[in-house]
């Protein structure tokens, strides 16, 4: 196996985004980790900022190679990120505050993607973040924290994070019912029933969540339920109208719709869209 950053080119493209507290630059990960990583994010922080993560359904593996970040909820005391760490599938919107000058290194998986790389059934991550130290070896942690600080720029950062994946890479191939699974969630805006969806896969209905928890992190119809936010809060700068976003995301009921936002988010949508700065 050759690996990436030894002669070849790791990205295959780079997206910059500048405002006045954040800079974020994204790059694909090269083709052998195509199938595993969504995308990489390197998040720059100059002044200082507070932003919310929404709850998605990938995991991500965070390198902080200078600065600090906080991290919590709404309801919690703010807590120290460590430099490296695993964060699971979450519910709901968490706080992280960037110190001035920091930056981070965001390994963002695909839906099933880090199943390849950690032997601990991704479910147990969920709603938690964890030092990489306690899925990793330490020295193994260690040395990629210092190659990332003295690193030239972005590419040698980027180059230096794929080795690593390769190094732990253990299971090339993907299971494809959950893969199908997931597309399928995903088409259909996670407006879906997960019986008729095990009905089609052929497979019992406790056998497939059982399946789906393992690799995707969180439960089918967990799963869903964020598919579903995010296809809401995709569609609000589009829309003049709450009532039509709700409509078009399946909701019949605006109770309901609002219920279940304030469930993701800790607020109601017209109070989060106009209050929140998130991504």
């Amino acid at each position: 196996m050759r690996l990436p950053g030894r002669g070849v080119n790791t990205t295959i493209k780079e997206v910059y985004q500048d405002n006045l507290s954040m800079q974020l630059s994204s790059y694909f990960p090269s083709d052998i980790l195509k199938p595993y990583v969504r995308v990489y994010n390197i998040v720059e922080s100059r002044d200082g900022m507070e932003n919310s993560i929404l709850p998605d359904t990938s995991l991500v593996m965070a390198f902080r190679y200078k600065g600090s970040v906080n991290y919590g909820s709404r309801e919690e005391e703010q807590s120290r990120l460590p430099v490296s760490v695993i964060t699971g599938i979450r519910e709901s919107v968490r706080l992280l505050q960037y110190a001035p000058d920091t930056a981070n290194l965001l390994v963002i998986f695909s839906a099933t993607g880090a199943a390849a790389f950690f032997k601990v059934p991704l479910h147990e991550l969920a709603g938690t973040s964890l030092p990489l130290d306690t899925l990793l070896p330490d020295a193994l942690v260690r040395e990629t924290e210092e190659q990332l600080a003295a690193a030239a720029d972005h590419v040698q950062r980027i180059a230096i994070v794929e080795r690593l994946l390769c190094t732990l890479l253990q299971a090339p191939g993907q299971d494809a019912l959950v893969l199908h699974a997931v597309r399928a969630i995903t088409a259909a805006r996670g407006i879906v029933k997960i019986k008729a969806l095990a009905g089609n896969l052929h497979i019992s209905q406790d056998a497939f969540e059982k399946r789906f928890r393992r690799l995707a992190g969180v439960s089918p119809k967990q799963f869903a339920s964020i598919v579903r936010f995010r296809n809401v809060v995709a569609q609000v700068p589009q829309s003049a109208s709450l009532t039509d976003v709700a409509l078009n995301a399946g909701y019949f009921d605006q109770a309901h719709f609002i219920r279940d936002f304030r469930a993701f988010t800790g607020l109601a949508p017209q109070e989060f869209f106009k209050s929140v700065n998130f991504w």
